[in-house]
């Protein structure tokens, strides 16, 4: 019994084997021209399969942008207090994310523009111009909220799977770990995001903003106040589009679900907070 077992497994797994291949032939006829997978096996090109990507393979992609962006153009500041500080801040939201176990980095960029933005694997970057802006730590809380939700959403992985596949250059296997992380720092950088994005990273940054303790208005508050104030409108909202509709949603998710947290609105003590920048 024991041998004509052996023998069928014998039989069994090249044919499935052999199955699999022709099926994966067969529904991949561009295959070839997409990409070259004999030559990446050989130079031993690692390959992202972006449809699945795992929380490890995310969080080494988003290091690898990190390093990138790291020998950039992009001054990232030392300020050892203000990087405490953001961090603190960060932390204390990613407790209430909705992935609290990601090993989320926090980086300042010194840089008058008001921006942030975020990368894979819970890479979050707060330019120093975004932090003077605000007026309490409630307002500037309310952004790296944002950008927590759009982690929070696997909302870079989603946008580099549609570019992917847009440009042709991904296919059943996978695609280039280097393009991968070309696509995803240009993504991140060089927005604007769909506004289904937006509106569910507000949604995602409301819920931890509010269970965080900090009062929810800041974030409608700081919005409006970019808006109506002079000057060429801010990184952070030109990049984001519809911010009219999703102040309303803002408002209708606050009115449905209102807090009494208030926590973060002392300006004083946030100028105190951010003296070493200003």
């Amino acid at each position: 019994m024991n041998n004509n077992n052996t023998r069928r497994r014998r039989w069994f797994y090249p044919i499935i084997s052999v199955v699999v291949a022709v099926t994966v032939c067969l529904s991949t006829p561009m295959l070839g021209q997409a990409l070259d997978i004999r030559s990446l096996l050989f130079r031993g090109i690692q390959v992202i399969q972006i449809s699945n990507m795992s929380d490890g393979q995310e969080i080494d992609l988003g290091r690898q942008m990190n390093q990138q962006l790291q020998n950039s153009d992009l001054r990232f500041s030392r300020n050892s207090r203000i990087n405490r500080y953001i961090e603190q801040i960060g932390r204390r939201l990613v407790a209430h994310s909705d992935r609290p176990l990601l090993p989320f980095t926090f980086q300042v960029v010194e840089n008058n523009t008001i921006n942030a933005f975020a990368t894979l694997g819970g890479f979050v970057y707060v330019h120093t111009g975004l932090i003077k802006a605000a007026d309490n730590e409630a307002e500037l809380a309310s952004v790296i909220a944002h950008e927590i939700g759009h982690v929070g959403g696997k909302h870079l992985v989603k946008q580099m799977r549609q570019r992917a596949i847009a440009d042709g250059i991904a296919d059943i296997v996978g695609l280039d770990r280097n393009t991968a992380v070309e696509i995803g720092l240009e993504l991140a950088l060089n927005r604007p995001r769909s506004r289904q994005d937006e509106f569910d990273a507000d949604a995602r940054g409301l819920k931890a903003l509010t269970k965080a303790g900090y009062a929810q208005s800041a974030m409608v508050s700081f919005m409006q106040k970019l808006m109506t104030s002079r000057g060429s409108v801010p990184t952070f909202l030109s990049t984001h589009p519809g911010t009219g509709d999703r102040l309303k949603a803002l408002q209708t998710a606050i009115n449905t679900q209102p807090s009494s947290q208030r926590d973060g609105l002392d300006h004083a003590a946030y100028r105190i907070a951010i003296s070493s920048i200003i």
